[in-house]
Order: C-alpha cells, then structure tokens, then sequence
C-alpha cells in the first residue's frame, strides 16, 4: 500500500527478537493502544502458534530464513497506508534496521540490537550467551533453546532466578541455530554481503538505539558501535544506554520507561515526507 505523506504515524510496529515469539510484547501492546495507537506484534513466518506449541514443534524454527522474515515483516508495514514506527528488540532490532533500508516507516528505535553485518564488536559476555548455541556444529542446523539458567544469564541477569524463571516459562522458544552462527560471532569473517548487510551511508527514516547497562549478549558497546556505523547518513542516528538494564528490558520492571522513551523519540524525529524511499528488492 502506498504510504500517506504529511501525516503523523498512527500505528506501531513491534518486531520480537530470538529466543521470543510476540507474546514478548504483550504489555507493550496494551501500553501503546491505551494511549491511541494500533499497534502491530507480527510473528516471523510459522511462528504464529503459541509459545507452548513451539516449544513442541520447533521444526519451523530450524527452517527459517531472515530473507522470508524480512519480506514478511515488510509486507506488513507496507499494509498499513500512513508509514508507521517500527520497533524491534534483539534481533527485531536488526530486521527494523533491515525495514528501514528498504525505506520503510516514519521512524525506527533498536533495543538492544542485534548488529547488522560489518559491527565487529564481540564482548566477552556476548561470546559467554552465544556459547550454548555455537558450542555444537549440529546446532547449525537446529533449534537452539536456552535453559532456564543460560537464560537467566543472557537475557535476565538482573532478575533474581525465581523471576527469571517465570519469564523463560511465559516466553521462551527456541531459536533458529543458523541464524546464531551466520550473524553471531562469526558473520564478519565470511567473504561478501550477508542477509544482515545494510547501506550504513545511505538515506533512511531516522533511527534510535536503545542499550541497556547491564546487557550480557547484545552489550552496550556493540549498539554503539552498530550506531557509529551510519555515520555518514544524512538520516537521523541516536544512541540511548539505560542504566542498570538488562536484555529483557522490555519487559523487566521499568518497562515502561523504555516503552515512553523509544515512543517519544520517534514521534519527535518522525519523518512523514518519505525521501528516502527505494525499490523493495527484487525476489
């Protein structure tokens, strides 16, 4: 659908990370339609079924492919006629800036992002989350899920165990180990683009990254390091690091802050006049 210029976005657009599914952003929903706006938690393809079905049939996990993600997502943004904000945490925050390429939305805000190819910044704690998909081979071509610990420790480390363990009941899956292994640790020492490579110095909707403190596996420093990579875009790039917060920021108590912070900056920075937008690649 062809986008509305010279209006104000309505609608919002939240993309869930790895290890989530959209549930992830349930009280975010509720928050953000409370104060007006529709708001959209698509799932990757397949992932439409509960956690609890997952968590019995991860077959579609394994399967899937960020460029049928990317299409799916974008064809999603694309149905809704004023562009919309686009939100995305963890690995959503790498597809947003992959929507965002495409000249998609108003505005995007990353929260503790995956990074898109090129960001070369590997943390210690970062290595330590990743080490439960990447320590087998096989995993390449699995469903990797965290255990209630590993979780505790990669997305929750703020928490106490017993909360932590509530959360990775309510909302953990598995995760497509593909994925881990081609835009983890090793993407930057493979020859050519990957399906994470964006034009860092091209023109696109303006974009804020949020990093938490206290974040084990997508750190402070690799988000910085994502956002100094678009240095040279004429569009907007923010970067915000949140005391004291962890990777499950968006729903760890405070959420709410975070929630009020990535809103307000888009509606600030919010582009309507769409200058930046290319052609959707072909295929």
């Amino acid at each position: 659908m062809t986008g509305t210029t010279g209006t104000r976005p309505d609608t919002i657009v939240l993309v869930h990370g790895l290890w989530m599914t959209p549930r992830s952003w349930e009280d975010w929903v509720a928050h953000y339609e409370a104060k007006g706006y529709t708001v959209l938690a698509p799932a990757y393809p397949g992932f439409e079924i509960e956690v609890e079905a997952l968590r019995e049939n991860p077959e579609v996990i394994a399967r899937l492919t960020v460029p049928e993600t990317v299409d799916h997502l974008a064809a999603v943004v694309e149905s809704v006629a004023t562009p919309p904000i686009i939100m995305g945490h963890s690995f959503g925050g790498a597809l947003t800036q992959l929507l965002l390429a495409r000249g998609l939305g108003s505005a995007g805000v990353a929260i503790d992002s995956a990074p898109t190819e090129g960001v070369r910044v590997n943390p210690l704690s970062q290595a330590r989350s990743l080490f439960p998909a990447l320590k087998n081979p096989a995993n390449r071509r699995a469903a990797v899920a965290f255990t209630p610990e590993e979780f505790h420790y990669a997305f929750t480390n703020t928490l106490d165990e017993e909360e932590s363990r509530r959360v990775w009941e309510r909302y953990a899956i598995a995760a497509p180990g593909h994925w881990v292994f081609e835009y983890g640790l090793f993407a930057n020492f493979k020859p050519g683009h990957q399906e994470t490579w964006v034009d860092y110095d091209a023109d696109r909707a303006p974009l804020l990254f949020v990093a938490g403190e206290k974040d084990h596996i997508m750190p402070p420093s690799v988000n910085r390091s994502n956002a100094r990579h678009y240095h040279r875009s004429p569009a907007v790039t923010d970067y915000q690091e949140l005391p004291g917060r962890d990777h499950w920021t968006c729903g760890a108590p405070g959420w709410e802050d975070v929630a009020d912070l990535a809103l307000d900056w888009a509606l600030d920075h919010a582009r309507v006049d769409r200058p930046w937008a290319v052609a959707r690649p072909a295929g």
